[in-house]
C-alpha cells in the first residue's frame, strides 16, 4: 500500500525534462506497478529500526545527483583495481547502502531487470523527506544506471566551506539556480555531521580570528567542546539543526540567529538574493516545501545512465 499523504496542498507534481530525458510518474505502471509501495515500505521499517536512515538516503540521493547526474554511481563498489565514488573523501561517511540493496532485492524478484537503481534512489529519498514530516511529491522516472564511478569525482560535490559565489558556481553547472541552491540547502535539516565539515569555523578561522565571527557565541562554544582541537572522539560531530530528525523549517531560522553549522550555511545570508529566500523559508514552513519539490524534481530529473543494473553495487 502507498504512502498515504495528509497534507494535499504538498502534494506537488511537476513535468520537468533534463538532457534529453523524458521522465514520467507512470514509467513502471505496467511493468512493475508496485514499485513505490515496495520502497515506501521497505524505507519505513528501515526508518523504524534506525532513525539516522532518512537523513543519510536524502544524502545519498544529493551526493548521487551532483556526480554524473542521477544515475546511482554512488552505489557502486570499489574493485581491487579502481576506487569508486562512495569511498571518496565527500563520500565516505554515506551509509543505509543496505537499504537500497533490500528494495532491488524486492524489485527484482517481482519485477526483474526493470527498474533502475537510479529510480529506486530517488523514490527513497522523497520517502526518507516524507517520513521525517516533510513534503510528498510524485516522483518522476524513467532513470537508467550509470556504469562510471570514479573516488575523485566525489570532490565535485559542494563542500561545506564554501563560500557563495563557489556555491553559486557549483550549482549553475547543473542548471541550477540561487532558489534551487537556497532550497536543497534546507535538506540541511535533518541529518548528522561530523567535527571534520565545520572544523574550519572553530579553530584558526583566519588570522585575525580562532573563530568565525558569523558563528554565535553560545553555539561555537558547543561545538568547540564537542570537537576540541586535540583528542576528538571518533565520530563526534552534532546534529544538523536544532529539530534534529525532523524535517522542517528551523534550518533557516537558526541562519537567521548565526546558527547555521557550516560555512555554506552561513554563506547565504553574504547575498541579497539569497538572504531575501532564507528570510521567507524561515517565515513559512508552506512556502520551503513548495520550494524544496520543485528544486528536488529538478535536480533528480539530470541523468546520463545507460543501463538498468541487476545488482546496484555492480556494473552488468
Amino acid at each position: 500500500m502507498a504512502i498515504s499523504v495528509p497534507f494535499l496542498s504538498f502534494v506537488l507534481i511537476f513535468s520537468l525534462v533534463s538532457m534529453g530525458n523524458s521522465l514520467i510518474s507512470n514509467y513502471y505502471e505496467k511493468t512493475c506497478p508496485h514499485l513505490d509501495s515496495i520502497v515506501a515500505k521497505t524505507v519505513k521499517e528501515a526508518a523504524a529500526k534506525d532513525i539516522t536512515v532518512p537523513a543519510a538516503l536524502l544524502r545519498m540521493h544529493f551526493h548521487d545527483c551532483f556526480v554524473r547526474g542521477c544515475d546511482a554511481s554512488v552505489l557502486l563498489n570499489s574493485t581491487a583495481k579502481h576506487k569508486a565514488e562512495k569511498d571518496g573523501p565527500a563520500n565516505i561517511s554515506l551509509h543505509a547502502f543496505s537499504v537500497i540493496d533490500n528494495v532491488k532485492k524486492q524489485v527484482e524478484d517481482s519485477c526483474p531487470g526493470v527498474v533502475s537503481c537510479a529510480d529506486i534512489l530517488a523514490l527513497a529519498a522523497r520517502d526518507a523527506v516524507f517520513l521525517s514530516g516533510g513534503p510528498y511529491w510524485d516522483v518522476l522516472k524513467g532513470r537508467k544506471d550509470g556504469r562510471i564511478s570514479n573516488a575523485n569525482d566525489s570532490f565535485l560535490l559542494p563542500a561545506p566551506f564554501f563560500n557563495i559565489s563557489q556555491l553559486q558556481n557549483n550549482f549553475a553547472q547543473r542548471g541550477l539556480s540561487l532558489e534551487d541552491l537556497v532550497a536543497l540547502s534546507g535538506g540541511h535539516t535533518i541529518g548528522f555531521a561530523h567535527c571534520s565539515s565545520f572544523r574550519n569555523r572553530i579553530q584558526n578561522f583566519d588570522a585575525k580570528h580562532d573563530v568565525d565571527p558569523s558563528l554565535n557565541p553560545s553555539l561555537a562554544a558547543k561545538l568547540k567542546s564537542t570537537c576540541p582541537a586535540k583528542n576528538t572522539p571518533k565520530n563526534a560531530g552534532v546534529t544538523m539543526d536544532s529539530s534534529g530528525t525532523t524535517f522542517d523549517n528551523t534550518y533557516y531560522s537558526l541562519i537567521l540567529q548565526g546558527k547555521g553549522l557550516f560555512s555554506s550555511d552561513q554563506a547565504l545570508l553574504t547575498n541579497a538574493q539569497t538572504k531575501k529566500m532564507v528570510s521567507e523559508f524561515a517565515a513559512s514552513k508552506g512556502a520551503f516545501f513548495r520550494a524544496f519539490v520543485k528544486s528536488m524534481i529538478k535536480m533528480s530529473s539530470l541523468n546520463g545512465g545507460q543501463e538498468v543494473r541487476r545488482d546496484c553495487r555492480a556494473v552488468n
